[in-house]
């Protein structure tokens, strides 16, 4: 394995130090190090962060290869800053028993560009009638730890219920999609203002809501953890204040669209930013910044949701929902949280590594970055402006926000265990020399 010699990277956007990675682990830091490295990188001006875990990826594999695949999706990721995703269950088959999580989790290794932790689904195919295989997947190879039926929601309180209950045995979390069905039927974007204006259906912040508050007080009663996926509104980090105020076992995620754009932008009927949820108004954005930033919500989630160019090319009301996110997502939290003077970098280390680490039972991503860590790492030039342009992307699918937006921060490298798998903000080739 390569040894690396970082000389004077910003550790969490502290004073210049060097770091030494060898054997796949962080061997020195410090100042002017004297060590024998095979490479010597230059990083003046870049902060070290830990290796980026995200708790939401849709990786598309099996089934929509179309869209995406294992490896093209951990190529994005890698790119990102990411060593570590959470593969979710709406593929085709669904990843609702112990062989297709396994089959995910293989591919993810084969793949070698970053660490792939199936989520298995919480109902048979996702139809919310019938308990997945949950046991039978956290004992599989892919010790699933995480459980989601994302893309729908588990709207049935029973069902719900008994995940929970089940959950707990194996310190496992359920990942709940929070959209109450019958009050988005034919939704198109957020209601409001702008909806009544365009004439499209309303998707009203009270669907998303009303689950959530179902859902931590089902978790309280039953003592076992609830996570809720891409939070949109302010009135869901309301709940999910009390629910952590009252000690509930409650963590929250945002997206880093749902930090940076609102439903104004669906003026231009352009399918880029149909998402579910959908993006919502800048009173929803400025909630969500401040939830984040005071820790109500624990983690910042891609939900890097790749579709081929007929699903988005197309008339808004037929288009598919969602957005690619894992190569923009660590620029538009600058832009939307360091530059506002929201986080530091030790705080979004926090919220992008740490915490979703730790909610997804990961060991060995998330870590500190000190002397005998896995030398998990991203070095990113938060200095750099570029426009975003799709057609260099490494993901299969082009569907960004943010085509044609100057956003901040490029990442230049990413160790993933002490391999690099981008140098100089390009993907490294398994087996390529550095």
């Amino acid at each position: 394995m390569t040894s690396y010699l970082i000389r004077n990277a910003q550790i969490l956007g502290g004073p210049a130090q060097d770091v030494l990675i060898a054997d796949g682990v962080i061997q020195q830091i410090g100042a002017d190090l004297v060590a024998d490295a095979e490479v010597e990188i230059d990083a003046t001006g870049l902060i070290a962060l830990p290796g980026l875990v995200d708790l939401h990826t849709h990786l598309r594999e099996p089934g929509r290869e179309d869209a995406e695949t294992v490896l093209t999706g951990t190529q994005a990721a890698a790119m990102g800053g990411y060593t570590a995703v959470h593969a979710m269950a709406n593929t085709f088959p669904v990843a609702d028993t112990a062989g297709v999580v396994e089959q995910v989790w293989r591919l993810g290794k084969e793949s070698g560009y970053c660490d792939v932790q199936p989520v298995g689904a919480v109902t048979v195919g996702l139809e919310g009638k019938k308990l997945a295989e949950l046991g039978a997947m956290h004992e599989s190879a892919a010790g699933v730890r995480v459980f989601s039926d994302d893309g729908k929601c588990v709207d049935d309180a029973v069902i719900m219920r008994r995940a929970l209950e089940y959950v707990k045995a194996f310190d496992g979390v359920v990942a709940q999609h929070a959209q109450e069905p019958r009050l988005t039927e034919g939704a198109q974007m957020n209601e409001g203002r702008v909806s009544g204006e365009l004439g499209l259906g309303g998707w009203p912040a009270v669907a998303e809501e009303a689950i959530i508050a179902r859902d931590v007080l089902l978790a309280a009663h039953v003592g076992s953890r609830l996570h809720v996926c891409h939070v949109s509104t302010a009135g869901s980090v309301e709940i999910i204040r009390w629910a952590k105020a009252k000690g509930w076992n409650v963590t929250a995620e945002v997206t880093p669209h749902h930090l940076l754009l609102t439903d104004e932008l669906v003026r231009s009927y352009d399918p880029a930013y149909k998402v579910n949820p959908p993006l919502r108004t800048a009173e929803d954005v400025q909630a969500l910044r401040k939830a984040l930033a005071d820790g109500t919500i624990d983690a910042v989630a891609t939900d890097h949701a790749p579709h081929p160019a007929e699903d988005k090319d197309c008339e808004w009301a037929v288009a598919a929902m969602g957005m690619v996110g894992l190569e923009t997502a660590l620029s538009v939290v600058q832009q939307a949280m360091v530059d506002t003077g929201l986080l530091n970098w030790e705080a979004v280390a926090d919220r992008m590594s740490h915490r979703p680490a730790r909610i997804g039972r990961l060991t060995g991503q998330g870590r500190p970055v000190s002397v005998g860590e896995p030398a998990n790492l991203v070095l990113f030039d938060p200095a750099y402006r570029g426009t975003v342009n799709p057609e260099s992307f490494a993901t299969r699918s082009r569907n960004t926000p943010y085509k044609g937006l100057d956003l901040p921060g490029r990442v230049h490298a990413t160790f993933l265990r002490g391999r690099a798998t981008v140098l100089a903000g390009a993907l490294v080739e398994p087996g390529e020399p550095a």
